[in-house]
């Protein structure tokens, strides 16, 4: 069974940093792609940033250059380093992995069906 558990989440003021962690277990392929994702309340959930295996990395428009997606194999975990936050970054977040292998980035959303329990960020003013 795969798991995969948020945590690091929280309140920030416009400006700040938070690094979300996610720790994940069960069987995962080599071309095993991970993600994180967002979502508000009525919007449809979407993408900001993936990695696969070998490190290959994609990022939404939003989460280029203020957001750093990264892995540490070994101790099966994901992170996302988040700077420079706005108001509109406010949202659920959540680690994500792929069911099929070979198969990865922002663009290719639908073949994530592992998903967390997600972890709330709340920027404000």
């Amino acid at each position: 069974e795969v798991q995969l558990v948020e945590s690091g989440g929280g309140s920030v003021e416009v400006e700040g940093s938070l690094r979300l962690s996610c720790v994940y277990s069960g069987y995962f392929y080599n071309g095993r792609c991970m993600g994180w994702f967002r979502q508000v309340p009525g919007k449809e959930r979407e993408p900001v940033a993936t990695i696969n295996y070998y490190g290959a990395i994609t990022y939404a428009d939003f989460a280029k250059d203020r957001f750093i997606i990264s892995q540490d194999k070994p101790e099966n975990r994901l992170f996302l380093q988040m700077n420079s936050l706005k108001s509109e970054d406010t949202a659920m977040y959540y680690c994500a992995a792929t069911r099929v292998v070979g198969v990865c980035g922002v663009d290719n959303a639908h073949v994530f069906g592992y998903w967390g329990q997600g972890t709330q960020v709340t920027v404000s003013s």
